[in-house]
């Protein structure tokens, strides 16, 4: 059995650099609009559950990047990652399971 190595590349901290800036732009977005209208009303659990999902899909999104396999299967647990996040997130969001 062979183990898993990850390759550290430049691109995968230049991919860090980018998710963490456009999360922070993303929970931003519920912050501003609380200021401007009632129909948007998140409390701080709601920041903490969506900081917490957006961080777990870059942290799949990074391990899918830096795994040594074909580009395919990089892309597929990609995929995977981001697929999961918007069943979680469509499920926490109108409950799409009920």
């Amino acid at each position: 059995m062979s183990a898993i190595t990850f390759r550290p590349s430049a691109g995968t901290r230049s991919f860090r650099l980018v998710f963490l800036a456009l999360a922070g732009l993303l929970l931003a977005v519920p912050l501003v609009a609380m200021q401007f209208t009632g129909e948007v009303n998140w409390g701080p659990g709601d920041f903490i559950v969506m900081g917490a999902m957006l961080a777990l899909l870059g942290t799949g999104i990074d391990i899918a990047l830096r795994l040594p396999a074909s580009f395919r299967l990089r892309a597929a647990l990609a995929g995977l990652a981001i697929a999961g996040f918007l069943l979680v997130w469509a499920e926490l969001a109108v409950g799409i399971f009920d």
